[in-house]
């Protein structure tokens, strides 16, 4: 049996990786397509027809769920691809839909891969995929809500709390208004790519801030936000940043 695959991930480098694991161990599937660019995927899915889709999450301007909050009927199987683990919610072990966490193991490949070959003889992705989109509520989760790890479990906040994001020692402190900073073990590279560039800016190396909480930029080189709250822009980032206020 022959099992069409594609796999969708904005990073060519694990698109590559993930290509040569499913050579050599998982030689059952035919990987018909790759995409690196999420706005691609509903297109190619349609035109390939594929049975099985290895879809990263976290992608810039498009999550996995978004892609799969397209179709009407997405009668193809999934293992969601994913470098935070925090992604891998009940929601998605509650419908058997598999996952991945990156680095990419090689025996739970080969699980998710036995798995997924089930579920694609059983011709149940349908029903799975639409309860998964039921359960998460895609926009809440990219637009509304991030999750956050914290030392107690996992916190869902509103991305509308949230006034800033700072970098220390590898952990990150996120500020919000409603209530104290949480700390979170990931770095502030994860939360700057989590969010919309639309929505939030990376004015420092230690710096990502809610642009809807600014309230004015110093010519000193310090943005203001909602409760005399100063943040300091780097040399590098002030003429973008002053072109993004002005947008």
């Amino acid at each position: 049996m022959s099992i069409k695959t594609i796999i969708i991930d904005d990073e060519p480098k694990a698109i590559a990786i993930l290509a040569d694991k499913i050579k050599r161990f998982c030689p059952e599937l035919e990987v018909v397509a790759s995409i690196s660019k999420p706005q691609d995927a509903f297109d190619s899915i349609n035109e390939y027809q594929p049975d099985l889709v290895f879809i990263d999450i976290a992608m810039p301007g498009m999550t996995g769920f978004d892609i799969l909050q397209q179709f009407t009927h997405p009668n193809f199987e999934i293992i969601f691809a994913t470098a935070f683990d925090q992604y891998a919610l009940d929601a998605i072990k509650h419908c058997a839909i598999g996952y991945l966490v990156k680095p990419i193991d090689n025996e739970d490949l080969v699980e998710a891969v036995v798995n997924a070959t089930r579920n694609i003889e059983d011709k149940n992705a349908l029903e799975k995929n639409k309860l998964l989109i039921e359960n998460l509520g895609v926009q809440k989760f990219q637009k509304k809500k991030i999750v956050i790890p914290s030392t107690e479990g996992l916190e869902f906040v509103k991305v509308k709390t949230i006034s800033h994001f700072e970098g220390v020692d590898g952990y990150t402190k996120i500020h919000l208004s409603n209530r104290k900073a949480m700390l979170s073990s990931h770095s502030i590279g994860h939360f700057k790519k989590l969010l919309n560039i639309e929505d939030f800016y990376h004015v420092h190396k230690s710096y990502v801030i809610n642009m809807s909480f600014v309230e004015r930029y110093l010519n000193d080189g310090y943005v203001v936000l909602q409760g005399d709250i100063s943040i300091p822009v780097s040399r590098a980032k002030r003429a973008e940043f002053l072109n993004q206020l002005k947008q």
